[in-house]
């Protein structure tokens, strides 16, 4: 797949919205639009001319129409709120099939322009109020402010405790996203809690797979390695469960996702394009205690464990109308939000990508992933 340039899609993002650009050098630069629900829509570590990461869906956004179900920009970190199906489902009506002939996403998530609080060189901070209501009519008053920011060589280095080896490119980015109870009512298990839901939208990869490391044990003690059938089971040649880790094919061609749950889950997972020799880490706020929290299942079935679910996910599109491919994403989640009245949950989530040869990408594999680079072949 020949690779579009940063200039190329952020010229078409500036003539059909308003974009807030950030850097901290030439090279690393995103861009954002608040109109999108303050999406992160792209990046490069190459200035420019340099490769742009986020999918962008253009016929959609040339369009310039609401889409009644699902305004799908693209945009390589959006936030969303789970759960996405079950008795406690968002995505679905109350008493609708779980399909996706009835998936209806709520219009606050897809629809709803974000307000620009702050703003500088290096970061932007949104806010939006708006209300869902769950597939058992439970309702929720919500504001989410959401701050992103540029990262720098030694913020990306810190935050992964791994030093970035000469001749390796970076770019690397954050969002840091709280979710607040605006109503008048406790959010609680019996009504269906909800989580802060952060999905980065990426180009697919002809010849690439999103790497999922997680912790090894005795299922009867940390459940199983990974959920592999969300759209029914992935055959062997697009998703393989090791020992520590899984790996899935993300070629933008085949409807599937996998997910790992809060006991096995780290606080890192990622992709590599053989391709390109490009390296995408994602490293977000996991609790201590998060195998003893709960996260709602997103599960498209009425569900025994509804707080049951995934703290990671990815997910791959199965193409556009016309057969050709489309984008994969790398997701992370929070706990659910038990909030009483004007209490607050926060979620961060921090996209990185580098480029180099392949040994060198490796190596910042293994330390930071724990993953070698060569078991994915």
């Amino acid at each position: 797949m020949d690779r579009i340039s940063f200039a190329s899609d952020l010229d078409f993002l500036k003539a059909n919205t308003n974009v807030v650009e950030l850097a901290c050098s030439q090279q690393s630069q995103i861009v954002v639009v608040p109109e999108f629900q303050g999406r992160v829509m792209t990046s490069t570590l190459d200035g420019p001319q340099g490769a742009s990461y986020g999918w962008l869906n253009r016929r959609f956004i040339e369009k310039g129409v609401d889409d009644p179900l699902f305004n799908n920009y693209g945009g390589e970190d959006r936030i969303w709120l789970g759960p996405e199906a079950g008795q406690f489902a968002l995505f679905f009506k109350s008493g609708q099939p779980f399909d996706t002939d009835h998936w209806d996403s709520p219009k606050g998530l897809t629809a709803k322009p974000f307000e620009v609080t702050a703003q500088d060189e290096r970061s932007v901070t949104m806010s939006s109020v708006f209300d869902v209501t769950n597939y058992s009519l439970a309702e929720f008053h919500c504001r989410i402010d959401r701050k992103i920011s540029i990262l720098d060589t030694a913020q990306t280095a810190l935050i992964l405790g791994a030093s970035i080896p000469q001749g390796v490119g970076s770019v690397g980015f954050e969002s840091d996203n709280t979710l607040t109870n605006t109503g008048p009512n406790a959010w609680s298990p019996d009504r269906g809690m909800v989580c802060l839901w952060i999905l980065g939208m990426m180009k697919a990869l002809k010849n690439g797979k999103a790497i999922v490391p997680f912790k090894s044990g005795d299922e009867s003690e940390l459940g199983p390695k990974a959920k592999m059938d969300y759209f029914g089971q992935l055959p062997p040649d697009r998703g393989y469960v090791g020992e520590n880790y899984a790996w899935f094919k993300v070629d933008g061609m085949a409807r599937g996702k996998i997910g790992v749950g809060p006991k096995r889950a780290g606080d890192m997972l990622g992709s590599y394009d053989f391709d390109n020799n490009q390296l995408t880490i994602i490293q977000f706020s996991l609790p201590k205690d998060a195998g003893e929290l709960p996260y709602p299942n997103s599960a498209w079935e009425i569900q025994d464990a509804p707080q049951g679910g995934d703290a990671i996910n990815s997910y791959n599109d199965p193409g556009d109308e016309d057969g050709e491919p489309t984008f994969f994403e790398l997701e992370s989640s929070s706990p659910s939000a038990r909030l009483d009245s004007d209490q607050n949950i926060n979620h961060v989530h921090r996209t990185f990508h580098f480029e180099g040869e392949f040994d060198t990408l490796n190596e910042l594999s293994i330390n930071t992933l724990g993953i070698d680079l060569n078991n994915l072949t």
